[in-house]
């Protein structure tokens, strides 16, 4: 049971590695995870305010995963052009800009006060 346990985090790691390797938006997120963490150090988050951080960014990478996921089996089952397709992976890469957006409405909400706050 444990040696199964501890495969599937392998799994899940190598899926993640995989996204990262062949998704440039991926990469992007990660980028913009690492401005946030020095911005929050830099502003002095509370706790709520990194929590908040945190569950947004969580939802941006499960998003981006979730859509590569989703392309990558409708290529895989599609291979040639079909609109239903095309519209599957449409639904899934707006799931992605939705949650990139809330996520950056929510950053500028809890930057954009902090640095008011620091500026007055």
């Amino acid at each position: 049971m444990i040696k199964k346990l501890i495969a599937g985090f392998g799994y899940a790691i190598k899926g993640i590695v995989v996204a990262l390797r062949t998704q440039q938006n991926m990469r992007i997120h990660f980028v913009a995870v690492a401005v946030v963490t020095v911005a929050g150090f830099l502003l002095e988050l509370n706790a709520a305010e990194w929590a908040i951080i945190a569950l947004t960014i969580g939802s941006v990478i499960t998003a981006e995963m979730m859509n590569t996921a989703i392309e990558l089996l409708v290529n895989m089952v599609s291979p040639e052009y079909n609109q239903e397709a095309g519209r599957v992976k449409d639904i899934a890469a707006g799931g992605v800009l939705l949650a990139a957006v809330i996520a950056t409405v929510v950053a500028v909400y809890i930057f954009g006060n902090k640095i008011f706050d620091w500026l007055v």
